[in-house]
Order: structure tokens, then C-alpha cells, then sequence
């Protein structure tokens, strides 16, 4: 079976993780996670909750969404199904990559996941016209903790591929960035 191979991104702690499935005549078989090969990345990770996110309409947006401390998480997230445009902003106070974002491709078939470390905020867009998510997190979801960007601040200037055709009303919501914002302590 093939191994995790990790491979930085521009943000620091952002990681994609790709690996070859093993095949044969009965189909395939693919390892999802694993601790020790993980600890190359973060040693001693524990997820305390696993979710499944399935979107529908090709152009859907969730995100951009972070937990404050203390319930501050990392995630490592892989598509099931479909195929969407993931991205993180780092939103950690004194980064050199403040506000900066990085995209990967995820798909059904992409044999890849990525982990987003504390203090990054994540979102997707559905390039399909149905997307299945696998996520795992380090801290349970702490509703009092909750956090956002919007997807089209200006200040991130994201550049998503396809037009936006559905958000939720939480997502909206979002305030721009203001000058006041100086990141949070992972």
C-alpha cells in the first residue's frame, strides 16, 4: 500500500497529503489516516470528532471558517465525492503569511487530503455538482468560538474559479476585514 507523502505549501503548517491506493481485480483500498505516518507532520495529532459534509449545486460555497482559542483546531480534510477547490487563509496573529491563501484541488479521485493547522481558516468551492467532505478535527465544535471571513474581501482576494452560486446565511454574514484585525493566537 502506498505511503503519505506530505508536501508544504506556501502557508506554514499547511500540508497536502497525497497517496497511491492500493488496487487489484477486486477494486481499491485506501488508507484515510494514519497516526504514525502523520507524526511527520504533527507529532502525537489526536481528532476528537469527524464530520461529513455533503454539498449540492456545482458553484456552492461554504466557508471561511476558524475557531477562536480556546477551541482553536486543526483539520484534515479529504473528498469522498465530487470535487471542489479548497482553500485556507492563514489567519495567525504575526505570521508572514497573514492573510495570504492557498488553494488545492480535491477530488474523489485525486488520491489527496489536506491538513489545516490552528489559527487558518478553511473553505471550498463545489466543482461538481455534489461534494462529499470527510472531516476530522482536534477540538470539538465549539459553537461560542465560531469565526468567519467572507469569501470575497477584498483584503484575500481570492480567486475562485467558477461563479458562487449558493452561500449560507451565516457566510453572508460576514464582516469584511477592517484594519482593526490583526489575526488570533493559535
Amino acid at each position: 500500500m502506498g505511503r503519505m507523502t506530505f508536501h508544504p505549501t506556501p502557508i506554514a503548517g499547511l500540508c497536502e497529503i497525497r497517496q497511491a491506493p492500493f488496487g487489484d481485480l477486486r477494486g481499491r483500498f485506501t488508507r484515510l489516516f494514519c497516526e504514525q505516518e502523520l507524526a511527520a507532520i504533527r507529532p502525537g495529532l489526536h481528532f476528537t470528532q469527524i464530520n461529513l459534509s455533503q454539498t449540492q449545486g456545482r458553484g456552492t460555497l461554504r466557508g471561511m471558517h476558524y475557531q477562536l482559542p480556546p477551541a482553536a483546531e486543526a483539520k484534515l480534510i479529504r473528498c469522498l465525492r465530487g470535487r471542489v477547490f479548497d482553500v485556507a487563509v492563514d489567519v495567525r496573529a504575526g505570521s508572514p503569511t497573514f492573510l495570504h491563501w492557498h488553494a488545492i484541488e480535491l477530488s474523489e479521485d485525486g488520491n489527496n487530503a489536506v491538513f489545516i493547522p490552528e489559527g487558518v481558516a478553511h473553505g471550498f468551492q463545489t466543482l461538481s455538482d455534489e461534494a462529499w467532505l470527510l472531516y476530522m478535527h482536534t477540538t470539538p465544535w465549539t459553537p461560542a468560538c465560531e469565526a468567519g471571513l467572507r469569501h470575497d474581501d477584498p483584503r484575500l482576494s481570492i480567486d475562485w474559479p467558477i461563479p458562487v452560486t449558493n452561500r449560507s446565511d451565516r457566510d453572508r454574514g460576514y464582516a469584511s476585514i477592517d484594519d482593526a484585525f490583526t489575526g488570533i493566537v493559535a
